[in-house]
């Protein structure tokens, strides 16, 4: 049987149909395209969104220059230390001085650098003094710790270790704190305005108070009831290693501790002026009261002692009583 003839409308149905498919699977394609790009570009914002992790070796951001003070006085002693450079850079760390090096062997101190005041205010190699370790490897604390000069600091800490300590030893247990009254403070002498700069705004004084012992007892440079001998033997060694030595008696202002500086002076003049002064004599003992004696011993004392009291003198008669005493003597003689 011979085959049909392909109509023309046939081929051309056929052909709409194939066009409708391929259109409808590119939609698909780009649809589905177009979802993958969605998600990347979410991701991709996420990720820029989130901050990024700080490299170590970033430099750190510059602070702001601090403020001129009006006040004459300064802040407490490490803040100008502290101060960054006025261009923001990081400054090199200082390689550690001679005094330093010295200082290491014996103490546990933090180099400060040079400090900053407003005026005369201020001093290179400066130290915050903590602690100082004694020949035994055992430490002795400073509270708080002190800020000086590396000289002042390396004086006291062989003050404390060649002198102090073993002289503490000699009247009881080893010596474990410094009582550190006042070290670097930018301010005029005494703290009167308008005096001279005193030492500790050179980070070249320091004002002790007392010492603590291992067993916790305390004792005060200024009080009178400490051992006399100990106190004469810190004070002699005082002298001997510091230019200036402030205690009772000196000013009114050094009564209840002890001023030490390094102040230089011509000829090398040194000033020590510490009265060891001594508690009052005590006050005479009362008199004790009368004591009693138990039994017939007590009662016979008792008896002499009243034999012993003289008794008062009569009293005398009224004024009108003798004048009718004398009428009557009258009347009787008549």
């Amino acid at each position: 049987m011979p085959s049909q003839p392909i109509l023309s409308e046939q081929l051309l149905d056929c052909a709409g149909a194939i066009r409708v498919k391929a259109t409808a699977a590119m939609v698909v394609l780009l649809l589905a395209a177009a979802s993958v790009l969605a998600q990347a570009a979410a991701q991709t914002g996420a990720a820029a969104s989130s901050p990024r992790p700080r490299s170590a070796h970033s430099a750190p951001q510059p602070r702001s220059a601090p403020l001129v003070l009006p006040d004459q006085f300064a802040l407490p002693q490490e803040v100008y230390a502290s101060f960054p450079d006025s261009n923001g850079a990081a400054a090199a760390p200082e390689p550690p001085s001679a005094c330093q090096l010295r200082l290491a062997k014996r103490a546990v101190f933090q180099a400060l650098g040079t400090l900053v005041g407003p005026g005369d205010c201020g001093a290179p190699d400066a130290v915050q003094l903590q602690g100082v370790v004694l020949p035994d490897q055992t430490k002795v604390a400073l509270t708080p710790p002190a800020t000086l000069r590396c000289p002042m600091a390396e004086q006291l800490a062989d003050w404390l270790r060649d002198d102090v300590a073993p002289t503490l030893a000699e009247f009881g247990p080893p010596l474990r704190v410094l009582d550190n009254f006042d070290s670097y403070e930018c301010r005029g002498r005494n703290r009167v305005r308008a005096a001279a700069l005193s030492e500790h705004g050179r980070a070249d004084a320091i004002d002790v108070r007392g010492f603590r012992l291992a067993d916790g007892r305390e004792i005060n440079l200024t009080d009178v009831n400490a051992a006399k001998d100990l106190r004469q033997k810190i004070r002699s060694s005082a002298c001997a290693r510091f230019s200036t030595v402030l205690g009772p008696g000196s000013d009114g202002y050094h009564e209840e501790h002890i001023h030490l500086d390094l102040a230089e002076r011509r000829n090398g003049y040194k000033l020590c002026q510490w009265e060891l002064r001594e508690p009052p004599p005590p006050a005479q003992a009362e008199s004790a009261p009368p004591t009693y004696q138990a039994g017939e011993q007590g009662e016979q004392a008792a008896t002499n002692a009243e034999s012993e009291v003289p008794l008062p003198r009569p009293r005398p008669r009224p004024l009108a009583a003798n004048l009718t005493n004398s009428r009557t003597k009258k009347s009787e003689t008549k």
